[in-house]
């Protein structure tokens, strides 16, 4: 079995492409890959019409959408928690100039788990009786060949590029996140290539309670990235950044976004 390479951040960004579905790991404002979309952004031509998936979307997601390189969305949530309602995301989404694809975590996981079983659809008895079918065409009916019941049949979901920031690696290629993992190791089964940035490289790593261990076998690519997560959190190594959330939501409603964004994409925090 091949390890995971060790590249650098500028050489991971180049490997997404137009077009691709791209998965964002962490969640809400917790350990997301946010020095990896910085590093996105930074190229002479970020990729553009990308699908991105998220069991949420935070302040990452925004950046990319206000950038104008995300054409579809498909998100359990997309905002800023204690901060209020994503920006960018709120305004795309009000003009019409970005698809939405509607999902639950229920759906969500569905689609995942049957993209990990390898097969095209995963029934369920979610979404029975509401309106939700009218939002997702793609998502049928079926019959249960054994009870006659019917039941929702939730398409698999892929993902070319997963985007994971961790803790540490070792030399070998394992990685540790946090317990915080959202849907983590889902998106390291369903995607065909697997990115994570990590706090530190380390010697060797061993499983603990505090901590959960990706094995090398599940990684592509390894970055070095202190600080990868900031202005998110990296729990136990630094908290939400407060002070830079309230000055972005202050400048996206201050028609000050792109003056924000060129700040950020070439700053080194």
């Amino acid at each position: 079995m091949q390890q995971p390479q060790f590249v650098t951040l500028d050489h991971a960004a180049q490997q997404i492409h137009d077009g691709m579905t791209l998965a964002l790991g962490g969640m809400t404002l917790y350990r997301r890959p946010v020095g990896f979309v910085r590093a996105l952004l930074r190229r002479k031509l970020p990729p553009k019409d990308l699908t991105l998936l998220c069991f949420t979307a935070g302040f990452e997601s925004d950046l990319l959408v206000g950038a104008g390189r995300v054409k579809t969305i498909r998100s359990v949530y997309f905002g800023l928690e204690a901060f209020g309602l994503a920006p960018m995301f709120t305004e795309a989404a009000a003009r019409e100039t970005i698809e939405i694809i509607e999902e639950t975590e229920l759906s969500l996981s569905m689609g995942m788990r049957a993209r990990m079983h390898n097969v095209g659809f995963m029934p369920s008895r979610a979404w029975i009786g509401t309106d939700l079918p009218r939002l997702r065409p793609d998502v049928k009916t079926i019959t249960d060949p054994y009870s006659g019941e019917t039941l929702m049949a939730f398409p698999a979901i892929g993902c070319d590029v997963a985007i994971i920031h961790g803790l540490a690696a070792d030399r070998e290629g394992n990685v540790k996140l946090n317990n915080n993992l959202g849907v983590d190791l889902e998106l390291i089964y369903i995607s065909d290539l697997v990115i994570v940035t990590v706090e530190h490289i380390v010697d060797h790593l061993e499983r603990d309670a505090d901590g959960l261990l990706i094995p090398s076998v599940g990684v592509d690519y390894i970055v070095h990235a202190p600080g990868g997560a900031h202005p998110t959190s990296c729990y136990p190594l630094y908290p939400v950044a407060g002070g830079m959330f309230l000055d972005y939501v202050d400048a996206c409603n201050n028609g000050r976004f792109q003056m924000f964004l060129d700040e950020f994409i070439n700053s080194t925090e």
